[in-house]
């Protein structure tokens, strides 16, 4: 697995792949080889590879990378960081944001490196339930905190262009381990994702 960044993925994609996409254009009854689409497969695939690059990435390996010994023991929060991923029943984009938190236990970690756990698991066909059980174990095992939260807030294009069609609607999901299934940590987490401080 690669600790890569994800600005750096180099995006290759097999003629495999390539033709695959080609045989789906022809399959909804289009002419993969007239002008306007004649490079959409390759276009595609290479596009469907940058967005499934978290396979090929290690989230563990990002966090250990960049974490410190340090004696602070408060609530370190990292809030409203953007994150895109793919609806694995219908391919289809969710998107919208992640807050995270952790009470540290003699480690703190780089802070771009909570964003870059997050990209590493969206990049991939995903439900939002599992990514978000998914970002909190990896920040559970890795930093052994006193306890995580993550609340994610998204979009559904596969509820908002196709089946029920509501374009307003929001998913959340959230999870906590340690302390923050106390309900004093927990609610202190909320109200500071719910306010402006800047």
């Amino acid at each position: 697995m690669s600790t890569i960044k994800p600005e750096n993925f180099e995006v290759e994609a097999p003629e495999s792949l390539i033709e695959n996409f080609a045989s789906v254009l022809r399959g909804i009854g289009e002419d993969p080889s007239r002008e306007g689409l004649s490079k959409t497969p390759e276009r595609a695939a290479k596009a469907m590879k940058f967005l499934t690059q978290g396979y090929e990435q290690d989230a563990e390996a990002i966090l250990q990378s960049a974490m410190f010994r340090e004696d602070y023991s408060e609530m370190v929060l990292v809030k409203d960081i953007e994150l895109y991923s793919l609806c694995e029943h219908h391919i289809l984009p969710f998107f919208g944001k992640a807050h995270v938190a952790y009470i540290p236990n003699g480690y703190i970690v780089g802070l771009s490196k909570i964003p870059r756990v997050i990209d590493v698991f969206a990049r991939r066909l995903q439900v939002q339930e599992r990514l978000t059980d998914q970002i909190l174990h990896c920040i559970q095992d890795t930093l052994n905190p006193l306890g995580v939260a993550i609340v994610i807030e998204a979009r559904h294009m596969c509820m908002m262009m196709r089946g029920v069609q509501k374009q307003n609607s929001i998913t959340t999901t959230s999870a906590f381990t340690g302390e923050f299934q106390r309900v004093e940590t927990r609610n202190e987490f909320l109200n500071l994702i719910g306010s402006k401080l800047i």
